[in-house]
């Protein structure tokens, strides 16, 4: 099982064999599926959407229907060996309540989201005075779920506040192409981010 996602890839990477994995936001199941098939995982996923529920369902995965700022609430400290938002952070409500109970429940969270930092968002902004429409961020700020949108600086300010490591970082291009340099550099040329976090020691 394969996915088209260049963040879907660089997650089958970073998460090692036979690990437990949660899932936040795992739509049609379709890295959880990748994940069980390539890294042989114990993989669980948390799924408002019941349409996208029933999918995952029939591909034979474990998922939970609901909300997740919910949800996550009820697993038992380090539960999972990693805990994934993927493209899901910035549809939270509170993301730094989320960041924190998912490295309670796991030893690693993988976080990718939109970095609105990108040149093209600052292009658009200057230019038109109007909130950005690109690839990784299709819809108008009316249509879209993103209610925290952030740049890749202020992720990592985040990181700062709450005391937590930023142990591989990740930069996807539009053209797709995964790049790794220092942040400043990722934080305008990476149209979307990949980490993989820590507490610190």
């Amino acid at each position: 099982m394969t996915s088209k996602r260049q963040d879907h890839l660089i997650i089958s990477n970073i998460v090692k064999k036979n690990s437990r994995v949660l899932d936040i936001g795992c739509a049609d199941g379709t890295l959880l599926k990748m994940l069980k098939s390539k890294n042989n995982i114990s993989g669980q996923g948390i799924e408002i959407d019941h349409k996208k529920v029933e999918f995952c369902l029939r591909k034979g995965l474990s998922v939970v229907e609901g909300d997740a700022n919910q949800e996550i609430t009820n697993f038992p400290d380090h539960s999972f060996d990693y805990v994934i938002l993927s493209q899901t952070l910035q549809t939270v409500s509170r993301p730094k309540w989320v960041l924190n109970e998912i490295l309670r429940i796991g030893k690693h969270a993988i976080i990718s989201f939109p970095n609105f930092g990108h040149w093209l968002c600052r292009f658009q902004l200057f230019l038109y005075g109007k909130m950005p429409v690109t690839e990784d961020l299709k819809l108008t700020w009316y249509d879209t779920q993103n209610i925290h949108l952030c740049t890749m600086k202020d992720f990592f300010e985040l990181l700062q506040d709450m005391k937590l490591n930023s142990k591989e970082v990740y930069g996807i291009t539009r053209s797709k192409k995964v790049i790794q340099s220092n942040r400043n550099i990722l934080n305008i040329f990476a149209a979307h981010v990949v980490l993989l976090v820590e507490k610190s020691n």
